[in-house]
């Protein structure tokens, strides 16, 4: 796998607003941000989707979810709740291959997750 914007983060190659790491993970700030919180949970190593997810690798990827709900508890948003979301391949939204788990939080989240423009374009 090449390296990717997040590879580059980790690397500390390219800045970003890193709010949490230890020897598995990486969080920071979205620079795109779809709700006040908004972060990402990568792992240190370079895994390109979902299904990319070998076996060896079970514990990396649960690690992601303990590290979301840690920092959603240090940033006392855990009780009043937030969504983790995890997109695979183009049609799920993927845009950079290597997986990350979306956090987001701080107001009433809708379902389905998509913007009223899109939603316009599917009726």
């Amino acid at each position: 796998m090449s390296d990717t914007i997040f590879t580059k983060i980790i690397n500390r190659e390219i800045p970003a607003e890193i709010i949490y790491e230890d020897e598995l993970a990486l969080a920071f700030s979205d620079i795109n941000p779809q709700a006040p919180v908004h972060f990402l949970v990568i792992p240190k190593k370079p895994i390109a989707t979902i299904n990319d997810i070998a076996e060896e690798d079970r514990h990396v990827v649960g690690h992601l979810s303990y590290v979301a709900a840690k920092i959603a508890a240090e940033k006392g948003f855990a009780e009043e709740g937030f969504r983790t979301v995890m997109n695979c391949n183009e049609f799920g939204g993927q845009t950079v291959y290597h997986i990350h788990l979306h956090v987001l939080a701080g107001k009433p989240l809708g379902w389905p997750p998509y913007t009223d423009k899109l939603k316009s374009a599917l009726e």
